[in-house]
């Protein structure tokens, strides 16, 4: 300060920097590498949840109108320590990027061809984490048949199909790929579309509600549908899902 005045002072306290250096220089205990590895495809917080709750590592962001890319699907398996990688697309339009990653990645990837999110629960329970890779393969798309998928949604333009005025905005109740009823009121809709679905073998059935529906009406919907199936087992669940007040599925 004799000489003159001080200007850009930085001060460090040089024992902190030694222990903190003395830490980061400390080898990372490696990761044990498992056999399985499990990505889905969904969208929705609860979707999301449930998946996670049976098991699966990643979920990624994805449906109807928002496909992820080759490289979402690569990063995800470069973030699991794992030998096999098993991804469910839960939608056709996926399915292609999927395999796509399975041929770019270094590890063994094995694709189910789930086209919906039933279809990717139910596989999940055909799971054998001690199963080799072509065993699940076989095991789960196995078990992703026995299901059946509707889907509560709505029209986005008008259009007349088998015979049917529909006009843009109206309900519809989609089955195996076809536009089954019509109508203004989601959980009427649901109600028509489980007709089309149970037979005199269907054992259980799945309700997933959407973030445009109330949770006391999709409570009221799940009533009703008991009522009328008693025989069979009835669950519902906040799927959280955009674009679909319900989906459901009959096994």
């Amino acid at each position: 300060m004799k000489i003159g005045s001080l200007t850009r002072i930085k001060i460090d306290n040089m024992r902190e920097q030694v222990i903190a250096k003395a830490g980061a220089a400390k080898p990372k205990v490696a990761e044990k590498l498992k056999k399985y590895g499990v990505i889905a495809v969904a969208a929705g917080e609860g979707m999301k949840n449930l998946f996670m709750d049976l098991g699966v590592d990643e979920v990624v962001l994805g449906g109807q109108t928002m496909n992820p890319s080759t490289q979402d699907f690569l990063s995800r398996m470069d973030q699991i320590h794992a030998e096999n990688i098993i991804v469910l697309p839960n939608n056709s339009n996926i399915i292609l990027a999927a395999n796509q990653s399975k041929e770019l990645s270094e590890k063994n990837v094995v694709v189910i061809p789930t086209k919906t999110i039933p279809q990717g629960i139910t596989a999940l329970l055909g799971f054998d984490p001690e199963s080799e890779p072509d065993q699940n393969l076989e095991a789960m798309t196995r078990s992703m048949e026995q299901v059946k998928t509707g889907q509560v949604t709505f029209a986005v333009r008008d259009t007349t199909i088998n015979g049917k005025d529909i006009k843009k905005d109206d309900v519809i109740g989609i089955y195996n790929g076809e536009i089954q009823c019509v109508g203004s009121d989601p959980a009427v809709i649901c109600e028509e579309l489980l007709e089309s679905m149970v037979d005199e073998n269907s054992e259980l059935l799945s309700i997933y509600y959407g973030e445009d529906v109330p949770e006391d009406e999709a409570s009221v919907l799940s009533e009703k549908v008991e009522t009328r199936y008693d025989d069979l087992d009835v669950e519902l669940h906040y799927g959280g899902q955009p674009l679909y007040y319900y989906i459901v599925s009959v096994e």
